[in-house]
């Protein structure tokens, strides 16, 4: 993971305690984003604790001995420099690290703990008398609102996965089946500047109809419509997410009446983004449309979901959400349609809240691409 300056965290941890602070609850954070996202660590949760305690005196790390390489190359190094000091408490097997959570947390009854920690770590502190409850809600506006040098990366991550559909009209062939398409695809990704690749759906034909298909054996046929959906993330852990439909040949009048009302859906939603409306109505907004020409049963899922370090985080674009978007949120505008065991098509960018509307990050054409 590459990472941001250390006054970047500094600042992060400092909201997040003033956040703790006013919810009269400490924070107790293990590996996984959100510790990542506060402090530069990426690390898994292992049989042995590590843990961020923050309280509204101050700032502990529950860590192994045996793993404090990982701190090298994280934030923790700097972050005495910017402002904040943060003890590390490592400790060796024998010990209880458990204790060292607990006292750290100078007699707090009840802990925020992040969605991330597993049982096998949960359960202890549960055994200790401790009453827990999820982080989410003290954690969620901080990682919800992107500063400068989140937005930066997602910019850049956007940039990437448009060259990758830029080159499919050349992966994508008939006589291909979808998993060797995908092979070429998640080699594309990489070359162009992720990690990894996350994810990728081609779904081809009955498959497209399916939002969640990956890949199958399926050889690709002249006539289907293919339903391309990838990401992954950059060196700084920030992630894509893009989706566009491929014809294998001219689709039908009706397939093609179909997809330009997705268009009109998609950007209606788009169009629907700004500062002060709520996530509900961005997810009516293209539903609506869809609804008017009498496809709303074929869309199946929500419009969008928040990103970041996660693909899916919040906000989510869905209907019973009634946050208000704010400028530096970032997330999915994704309308689909399904016609079971016939074909789909979705088309997904990911956009940036503005002061005044909204910004893709996603530039390649929406229109179906006939090769």
């Amino acid at each position: 993971m590459t990472l941001f300056a250390s006054q970047v965290y500094a600042t992060r941890l400092t909201k997040a305690q003033q956040l703790a602070t006013e919810a009269g609850t400490p924070l107790v954070i293990t590996p996984g984003p959100d510790l990542a996202y506060l402090t530069g660590i990426v690390s898994e949760s292992f049989e042995r604790l590590t843990a961020l305690v923050i309280t509204e005196s101050g700032f502990g790390l529950v860590v192994p001995r045996l793993e404090l390489a990982i701190l090298k190359d994280s934030s923790v190094p700097g972050l005495g420099d910017a402002g904040v000091e943060l003890a590390v408490l490592d400790w060796v097997d024998g010990d209880d690290p458990y204790a060292l959570v607990v006292d750290r947390l100078a007699g707090a009854s009840t802990v925020a703990v992040a969605d991330a920690v597993p049982a096998l770590h949960l359960v202890p502190l549960l055994d200790r008398g401790l009453g827990v409850r999820l982080a989410t809600g003290v954690l969620r506006r901080l990682r919800m609102i992107k500063d400068a040098a989140e937005l930066d990366e997602l910019r850049a991550a956007g940039a990437a996965i448009d060259r990758v559909h830029a080159r499919v009209p050349q992966i994508l062939a008939v006589g291909r089946t979808e998993r060797e398409v995908a092979g070429d695809i998640a080699a594309a990704i990489v070359e162009e500047g992720h990690t990894e690749a996350a994810f990728i759906i081609v779904g081809s034909g009955p498959h497209g109809a399916d939002p969640h298909h990956e890949v199958s054996d399926r050889v690709i046929e002249a006539g289907d419509i293919v339903v391309v959906d990838i990401g992954g993330p950059l060196a700084s852990g920030y992630n894509s997410d893009c989706t566009r439909t491929y014809a294998m040949g001219a689709p039908s009048a009706e397939i093609a009446e179909q997809y330009a009302l997705l268009e009109r859906a998609q950007r209606a939603s788009v169009e629907a983004v700004r500062p002060g409306v709520s996530a509900e109505s961005i997810d009516a907004a293209g539903r609506d449309v869809l609804a008017a020409a009498g496809l709303g049963e074929f869309f199946l899922h929500r419009t969008g979901h928040g990103i970041g370090l996660s693909v899916h985080e919040e906000p989510y674009i869905v209907a019973g959400n009634d946050i208000p978007v704010e400028p530096g949120m970032a997330f999915s505008i994704e309308p689909g349609i399904y016609f079971s065991g016939r074909w789909g098509a979705r088309i997904e960018d990911i956009v940036i809240v503005t002061e005044d509307g909204c910004e893709p990050v996603n530039t390649r054409s929406h229109g179906l691409t006939i090769l």
